[in-house]
């Protein structure tokens, strides 16, 4: 085998033996999400704004599309985290960006609310450990 055969055979080794350290890691460790927009303490005249989402050292694919290292966002408005395991709910409390969607225009009643973002997988399951944004506190005047 000459010195080129043996360069090229090496390469494709450390390839591989790379790409299988890759897929024997299921863990997101150091993903986080957070939210670019409102900030806490944000006051929100009217209720209405773009809640502009965030997400680092993960990828964003849409709901039933399962994809490694990949999940879709789910809002939090006035709620705690589902219990480990569970699906994340679809209602006003609870919503879901399936499509991929990394900014919506939402509204807030008057009052004082707290949003959280936290990461689903393909069936709407957080993350194990879970993804989730520091949750902030924002203020719609009466």
């Amino acid at each position: 085998m000459n010195r080129f055969c043996c360069i090229v055979a090496a390469s494709a080794f450390i390839a591989l033996a790379a790409n299988a350290a890759t897929s024997a890691e299921t863990s997101l460790e150091g993903a986080h999400a957070y939210i670019i927009w409102p900030m806490d303490g944000a006051v929100i005249p009217g209720g209405k704004f773009w809640l502009r989402l965030g997400l680092s050292g993960a990828g964003v694919a849409p709901a039933g599309i399962n994809k490694p290292n990949t999940g879709h966002h789910h809002v939090l408005i006035d709620a705690d985290l589902p219990p480990p395991g569970e699906a994340i709910p679809n209602d006003k409390k609870h919503l879901h960006f399936g499509a991929g969607q990394t900014e919506a225009r939402i509204e807030l009643p008057p009052g004082r609310h707290t949003i959280q973002l936290v990461l689903g997988d393909a069936d709407h399951i957080p993350h194990n450990p879970p993804i989730v944004s520091k949750k902030i506190t924002v203020i719609v005047p009466q």
